[in-house]
């Protein structure tokens, strides 16, 4: 059984909705978000920087939602949602993942630590702008790449939109995805889907 160590609104929230996409039995264990339990040596013991979340297969336990995606795809999706491995659509895919969480989903991130962090006074808006402008270049890829597309691989939905599609969701906190049509459409098209529903609806 796959448990998936949750707290709302975190990059849980993929894993979750790949189970779903999969249809994989998995159970959520709701966790506190507060830095005296992420900092506790029980919580370090499944994840040493303290962050959310972890994923537990009976014994194994690893932490790193990306990887958690990929772990669970090549374990028990039978090949779905993903192409195979070693092909230039595989690269394709691989790109896409890697770009929604270290390039995308990142200067987003930088923005809730620098209010997570500091009092409202001692906030830097020139440092939040530079923030939302380093994401909003992101979408504007997404935005050309999705020009003639219906998902980032084209016409078939992929693990790289769920990667993706988070990192959408928590840009749109922070700023606003309407002045990039394409991608604009895209995450509402991917919002519209049963697995993403049940996520986001139970879970975000």
């Amino acid at each position: 059984m796959l448990t998936i160590y949750h707290s709302k609104g975190t990059r849980s929230l993929r894993v979750i909705w790949l189970c779903e996409e999969l249809k994989l039995p998995y159970q959520v264990e709701i966790v506190p978000f507060t830095g005296e339990y992420r900092s506790s040596p029980e919580w370090r013991d499944m994840n040493p920087v303290g962050k959310v979340p972890v994923l537990a297969d009976d014994d194994f336990i690893m932490f790193e939602s990306g990887a958690m995606v990929q772990y669970i795809l090549d374990r028990y999706g039978n090949g779905q949602l993903q192409p195979e491995a070693g092909t230039q659509e595989h690269g394709l895919f691989l790109q896409w993942c890697w770009f929604a969480e270290s390039t995308f989903a990142r200067p987003v991130g930088e923005i809730v630590n620098h209010r997570r962090v500091f009092e409202e006074h001692q906030q830097s808006e020139t440092a939040i702008a530079e923030m939302k402008a380093r994401a909003t270049l992101c979408v504007k890829a997404l935005d050309e790449a999705l020009t003639d597309h219906e998902f980032l691989l084209g016409s078939s939905f992929s693990a790289a939109d769920i990667m993706t599609g988070y990192s959408m969701f928590i840009f749109d906190k922070y700023a606003s995805s309407t002045d990039h049509p394409h991608a604009y459409d895209y995450w509402n098209r991917l919002q519209k889907r049963e697995a993403c529903q049940t996520a986001f609806g139970q879970y975000a």
